[in-house]
């Protein structure tokens, strides 16, 4: 959950809301970002590992650029051009993913 809340936090630029855990229980996060909130859970059966969340933006390469510069990671996905930059899909969006330390993807996107 740390790392999870530190990569949201640090690079994707979002707040921390507050953490619920303690020895005996799993965690529960909260982050959020304007109007969006992020609810992230280590209690078992409270999701599944690598969920999609889709994020529509205004100027995804200035979003892009401003993660790269807050320290996003793109060198574990070299396989993924999406991973690696904006890209102009066929369907009409420009595109980039960013995968958490947990596996799940965020995908940002703007209308062409």
């Amino acid at each position: 959950m740390e790392k999870s809340v530190a990569f949201y936090t640090n690079i994707l630029d979002f707040e921390h809301v507050g953490t619920w855990s303690s020895e005996d229980f799993p965690a529960y996060s909260i982050i959020k970002k304007n109007e969006i909130e992020i609810h992230l859970s280590t209690h078992s059966g409270d999701g599944v590992l690598g969920n999609v969340v889709y994020l529509v933006v205004e100027d995804v390469d200035s979003l892009f650029k401003r993660f790269l510069a807050r320290g996003l990671d793109i060198s574990y996905k070299i396989d993924s051009p999406v991973h690696q930059g904006p890209v102009n899909q066929t369907w009409g969006w420009r595109e980039f993913y960013v995968t958490d330390p947990s596996g799940n993807t965020m995908r940002f996107g703007e209308k062409l």
